[in-house]
């Protein structure tokens, strides 16, 4: 069984490209501005979400690898963020040999829930965690999975966006029979909208066809802001909270928080 709190949702696509760090970063952000104290974990081995929250490389002194590999707790990997009740779990490189590492381990596909499951004994444990998961099937996924209660799928507005959602939707059914069988789709959100593009319309509309109530009403659109708020290593609610993105992740959460009230665990 899962700790019911805090509640985890892990942000995946197999497929690279669509949105998922930026959805990661900013819904985090979001959760966290809307008064949901939240820790946002990093399981990319490019470190991209570490880096958008302003945590430079030197400074990633205990990381999610030594959460995976048992040589620190999540608490002690945890730092505190620019957004107030936002904290970090960061990721280096040091994350690609990890397949290697827990390939004998018997417990290699739980180790990043038995470390939340620690992580939850602490009266002051978030509400909230967002795992920023590869863009790939590896044993950071599938611990990310195991972990999470719940999938947030970024769905790039593209030709081939249902190919990558086939995917993933396999490996979450896997998952659920392999080593977690509550987890569940949570949602998916259509990133880099653009109203103007025919195809998009035509790919959300799709889309909707095919997974129904599971999409959100909102989507990400294409924003420039939303774009260069990374370089500046702060999230985009941060950088510019007016933009169309930072509002579109802002109504993103409401929705998500909705589905959660639904679902009687919010």
């Amino acid at each position: 069984m899962l700790p019911v709190r805090p509640r985890v949702i892990a942000i995946a696509n197999q497929k690279g490209g669509v949105g998922k760090t930026t959805t990661a970063i900013n819904a985090a952000t979001a959760l966290a501005a809307l008064g949901e104290s939240t820790l946002l974990i990093d399981l990319d081995p490019q470190g991209n979400a570490s880096t958008g929250l302003g945590i430079e490389t030197a400074e990633r002194d205990v990381t999610t690898y030594d959460v995976l590999t048992r040589v620190s707790s999540l608490k002690a990997a945890t730092v505190d963020t620019k957004v107030p009740k936002l904290s970090l779990a960061a990721a280096t490189m040091d994350l690609l040999s990890v397949d290697i590492e827990l390939s004998a381990s018997s417990d290699r596909a739980l180790r990043l829930r038995n470390a939340i499951a620690d992580l939850a004994k602490d009266p002051d444990a978030p509400r909230y965690i967002v795992i920023d998961c590869p863009p790939s099937l590896t044993m950071l996924t599938v611990n990310a999975l195991a972990a999470a209660h719940a999938v947030l799928c970024p769905l790039q507005c593209e030709f081939f966006a249902m190919e990558g959602l086939s995917q993933l939707m396999r490996t979450i059914g896997e998952v659920r029979e392999a080593v977690n069988p509550e987890l569940k789709m949570h949602g998916i959100v259509m990133t880099m909208y653009d109203s103007r593009n025919n195809l998009a319309n035509q790919v959300v509309a799709d889309v909707r066809d095919t997974m129904g109530d599971l999409v959100y009403d909102t989507k990400i659109p294409r924003n420039v802001r939303l774009s260069e708020a990374p370089s500046f290593g702060k999230p985009a609610l941060l950088y510019d909270i007016k933009c169309a993105g930072s509002q579109a992740y802002l109504r993103l959460v409401s929705e998500l928080i909705h589905r959660e009230q639904k679902w009687g665990v919010a």
